[in-house]
């Protein structure tokens, strides 16, 4: 027998399902955050190389691609709040896997387990975030972005208070755990219900395929793809800062290595306060005028840096980085989960899958291209890409009628 779920007209409930999708974003960040912070530790209880470490963390990132292409279909088949919650359980239950691994072979298995539930709660989470945006009318993705980025700082906080106390890594990740249940639970209890899709796609955005035995199969649209493309751009841009900007700054700057780390940490805060107003901008100028702005934000004030060839122009650039690419995510995905809300978590998977893609090879890329033409230069790649975002920004402007916000139904999808 179904319930029926609360009223979408009721500002409370409104509010409520924001507050359980942050929460969400929240766990999320804390769990990677303190799963980041205790890697040194993990490394020296299992006696790992860096190469045997970096074969390990392979499988993170190949069970977070695969969490993200299998989850499309289950959050368009049964909603997404039905998928994020009990994988949000999941989540806080696997982070306890990668601190009892006895080996490289259990570690890999650990992590693959771990990032299949991770992915998979990052596209259930986003396409609940944006069925609530649709629902309330206003833009709130950046700010569930921010909120992840909080979570990461906090749970790098945690992890590395528990590394000084020098308590066990399983002793910080049931901390985290127990931490990540309580935001669950409280998801729980607030998650708005399914939201049924505002209106059918246009045909422009809903090919099919015309052929012997599949009738109305349809195709990834162009536009989808091409907005995976857009996060590919960005996702390589903070992939470059996480992995190149203390090296650029202590190698090739001269700089001591506290101002170096320095340059990643302004990358970051300013990441992070540029999605915690990131609403209001889009909301004041609209999401292809905020991922212009941010995009020549990004691309001028890093190429900038990179051609003044100074320490403090070096961290100011990278702060410009993290702020021009902080909005411009978070209304790609919105951008996603809006062509076609009856396959928001397909369109999601795909967007996310090739941004994530982008996080992963655009450090390598811009590595071997420093072996031929030396670092600066490499660094200029994120800043073309930034700017090549700019221009194609106008990709995330909202298609007709888009704006609507859908109907509730029943949480029973039968």
């Amino acid at each position: 027998m179904s319930v029926p779920p609360p009223s979408l007209d009721d500002p409370a409930a409104l509010r409520r399902g924001r507050v359980a999708v942050s929460l969400l974003f929240l766990l999320f960040g804390m769990a990677i955050g303190t799963w980041t912070a205790r890697i040194p530790a993990v490394k020296e209880e299992l006696g790992l190389t860096d190469g045997q470490l970096s074969v390990g963390l392979l499988g993170l990132a190949a069970g977070a691609i695969t969490g993200m292409q299998l989850t499309g279909r289950l959050v368009d088949r049964y909603g997404s709040a039905r998928v994020m919650l009990p994988v949000a359980f999941a989540e806080a239950g696997c982070l306890l896997l990668p601190g009892y691994a006895t080996n490289l072979g259990t570690l890999a298995l650990a992590l693959f387990v771990f990032g299949t539930v991770h992915g998979t709660l990052n596209i259930a989470m986003n396409a609940n975030a944006v069925e609530v945006e649709r629902a309330r009318r206003r833009p709130m993705l950046s700010s569930c972005h921010a909120v992840y980025s909080i979570g990461g700082f906090l749970g790098a906080a945690v992890g590395g208070l528990f590394a000084r106390a020098d308590a066990s890594v399983p002793a910080t990740f049931w901390a985290t755990a127990l931490v990540a249940l309580g935001l669950a639970s409280w998801s729980t209890r607030w998650a708005l219900p399914r939201i049924a899709p505002a209106e059918p796609p246009t045909t422009a955005d809903a090919t099919e395929v015309v052929g012997a035995g599949q009738p109305g199969q349809r195709r990834e649209p162009p536009s989808v793809l091409f907005l995976g493309v857009l996060a590919f751009c960005c996702l390589v841009g903070e992939g470059a800062a996480a992995d190149w900007s203390t090296v650029y700054l202590r190698d090739n700057l001269g700089s001591g290595p506290g101002f170096a780390a320095a340059a990643f940490a302004a990358f970051s805060i300013m990441m992070t306060a540029g999605r915690l107003v990131g609403d209001r901008l889009a909301a004041a100028l609209g999401p292809v005028v905020l991922v212009r702005g941010c995009g020549i934000l990004a691309a001028v004030g890093l190429g900038g840096a990179l051609l003044v060839d100074h320490p403090v122009a070096g961290l100011v650039g990278f702060g410009c980085l993290g702020a021009g690419l902080s909005c411009i995510a978070p209304q790609v995905f919105s951008a996603a989960g809006n062509r076609d809300p009856s396959q928001a978590g397909r369109a999601l998977a795909r967007v996310a899958g090739l941004g994530y893609l982008g996080f992963l090879v655009g450090p390598v890329v811009i590595g071997g291209a420093a072996e031929l033409f030396g670092l600066p230069r490499a660094l200029a790649l994120p800043a073309l890409l930034a700017l090549f975002v700019a221009l194609a920004a106008g990709a995330v402007r909202p298609r007709p009628g888009r704006s609507r916000p859908a109907e509730p139904v029943s949480a029973d999808p039968q």
